[in-house]
């Protein structure tokens, strides 16, 4: 990226008694440069913003620009949040992969619904995937010399006219190659492989699972671990593609695959070497939906150790039920009063999961909470996990419908910052709708506080 292409950080908020705060920054001012330098990005902020004494080029909501001096402690933070972690732009994939979601989606949508990353700073900074196929020299050179480490990167098949056919990227057979690049300078990746029936499973998922295991040896394992993640299909997918969706019998299928591999490799016996031992899963996890999907029981929290792929949803169902589990057996199971009736809404493929969750709730003297598991005719899905339903599915699945006294609406629905579902429905015009109260709820405390007494953020029509 060119310096021309660096653009003012902009300020979205100032935290309270911070340096910031301190200085006078508000929100709508920007940071053009530090100590001289343009940050490219969050990365570069930071890095620059560690020193003890900083000179700052900034521009005010007026656009008037200011230079300001500060001397702090080393390592102290400014205390501002910016509206992008990328001040010169995203770097965007130039794959054509035919699982991708942003390609299964309909028209007309918000515009950052579409936009595809691949860019390697969010993969550090926020652990979302990206390919290593659109990098420059440039940007392997910032890697290794910044150590950003580690980064997620969707692998999906080391054999390269399998990841080429799943990227439609003569560049994609390189990852072998890259991951080595990685282990020669201690380096570190989580892996992901989404199995698309028909192209990387079978013999070419153990293939690639064995590969990838290779490189999970000694104190820095370039592969620190490895997700196995079903395909998801929409509706509005490309009519031309050649994906097949995952059934119950293939989901025990994969599983029993990954589970004989775990053993294999568990016993130091990966491509007929001898192997160290890291954990007793070797470094290769399953994702929940497989089991969601196959119909069977989740594995024990024991079983995913310290959750190293919990963001790709290893083991995000387990460790729910078990901090909702450790929550409940804290709570003083007082009358609610007034007596009340909720609706929990929830993707039917966590139904099963969560059933215990919604009995240990009805013990409480006064609440009644009924789990409505939804799949989505949006996307066209016979099972759905709950961060994707829209409000188009709620809307048609509840209206006219007795709803009690307010839905306790999971915020992994909405857009992070904003109530506001993947389809741009928003809570509020939904809450119109269905002529209820709607709480949106995040983690297992505000579930419970949210059921024992709907709070204040709650949406009313």
């Amino acid at each position: 990226m060119s310096e021309s292409s660096i653009k003012p950080a902009r300020i979205t908020q100032v935290i309270p008694d911070s340096i910031a705060a301190e200085m006078g920054f508000e929100p709508g001012d920007s940071i053009v440069a530090v100590n001289g330098q343009k940050p490219r990005d969050l990365i570069d902020y930071q890095f620059l913003c560690a020193d003890e004494f900083l000179e700052l080029e900034v521009l005010d909501g007026k656009g008037k620009s200011h230079k300001l001096e500060i001397e702090k402690d080393y390592d102290e933070d400014l205390g501002v949040e910016f509206e992008t972690a990328l001040f010169d732009g995203l770097i965007q994939c130039n794959n054509r992969c035919p699982f991708c979601f942003i390609d299964q989606q309909p028209p007309g949508k918000r515009e950052t619904l579409y936009l595809k990353d691949d860019d390697y700073r969010l993969s550090f900074l926020y652990g979302s995937y990206l390919t290593l196929s659109n990098l420059t020299q440039k940007e392997w050179d910032r890697i290794e010399q910044m150590r950003l480490s580690p980064l997620y990167v969707s692998v999906h098949a080391t054999e390269p006219e399998v990841r080429i056919r799943l990227l439609k990227n003569l560049r994609a057979g390189k990852i072998l190659e890259q991951i080595k690049w990685f282990q020669e300078r201690r380096l570190q990746i989580h892996a992901q492989v989404v199995v698309c029936p028909g192209i990387n499973d079978g013999e070419h998922l153990e293939r690639t699972l064995l590969d990838l295991a290779r490189f999970h040896t000694g104190n820095i394992p370039a592969v620190a671990s490895v997700a196995v993640v079903p395909v998801g299909l929409t509706r509005f997918r490309p009519a031309e593609d050649e994906l097949i969706a995952v059934t119950a019998e293939k989901a025990r299928e994969v599983i029993a695959q990954v589970h004989q591999i775990q053993g294999v490799l568990s016993q130091g016996k990966a491509g007929g070497k001898a192997k160290k031992k890291n954990s007793k899963s070797g470094c290769i996890w399953l994702a929940d939906e497989w089991f969601l999907i196959a119909g069977l029981d989740l594995p024990s929290a024991a079983d995913y150790e310290d959750y190293p792929q919990i963001g790709n949803g290893v083991g995000s169902i387990r460790q729910f039920i078990g901090q909702f589990e450790t929550a409940f057996a804290k709570l003083q199971l007082l009358p609610v009063i007034p007596p009340r009736e909720l609706v929990w809404v929830v993707g039917n493929a966590v139904e099963k999961a969560f059933e215990p969750i919604v009995q240990q709730l009805n013990q409480i003297p006064g609440l009644s909470v009924k789990m409505v598991a939804l799949c989505s005719r949006y996307w066209g899905q016979s099972i759905t996990v709950t961060g994707l339903l829209t409000g188009q599915d709620l809307l048609e699945a509840l209206q006219g419908h007795d709803l009690g006294d307010g839905i306790l609406l999971p915020s992994v629905m909405l857009k992070q910052g904003e109530p506001r579902f993947l389809d741009d429905m928003t809570v509020e015009q939904l809450a119109s709708e269905l002529k209820t109260r709607i709480l949106p709820v995040s983690g297992v405390e505000e579930l419970i506080s949210g059921a024992i007494g709907l709070a204040n953020a709650e949406v009313e029509f």
